[in-house]
């Protein structure tokens, strides 16, 4: 990671105390989900399923504690559309594992800075992009996907 989808840029989130966390962010001038034409909102959206559908295999397969994939598309402090996928686990505090992943206090310390401590899971997250997105897309005229 990163890597480049139909709608934007696939990258790994700064912030490790969730492992599996990505972000996709979109590479045109829109702010809102819905500044963008309808396709190109729907390209966005797919794009993001196809990142979630990543993470939860690359975090599935990393650590036995891995639930789900939740998605967030939320547009307050970065006037940029963007959307985050977080890995949920079963190890994660019970007063936390239920809610959104903001309410954890300590989210933000240098301990869970990305790092090459990461590089593993960085890996595992950049091949099961890779093989969703080519499974997914066959390569169109100058360099193009289009779905297959």
């Amino acid at each position: 990671m990163p890597a480049r989808m139909r709608s934007g840029w696939a990258v790994i989130g700064d912030t490790r105390h969730l492992p599996g966390y990505c972000v996709l962010l979109h590479d045109g001038d829109a702010d809102h989900l819905t500044d963008p034409g309808r396709r190109e909102h729907a390209e966005f959206m797919f794009d993001l399923a196809l990142l979630g559908e990543a993470v939860q295999h690359a975090c599935s397969d990393a650590d036995p504690g891995f639930l789900r994939v939740n998605y967030e598309v939320l547009g307050n402090p970065l006037p940029l559309l963007h959307g985050h996928v977080h890995a949920r686990y079963a190890w994660e505090p019970d007063a936390l594992r239920h809610g959104p992943v903001r309410r954890y206090p300590d989210r933000g310390e240098p301990r869970f800075r990305l790092d090459e401590r990461h590089d593993d899971l960085r890996a595992a997250l950049t091949r099961a992009l890779e093989r969703i997105t080519a499974e997914t897309y066959a390569e169109g005229p100058e360099g193009t996907r289009v779905p297959r």
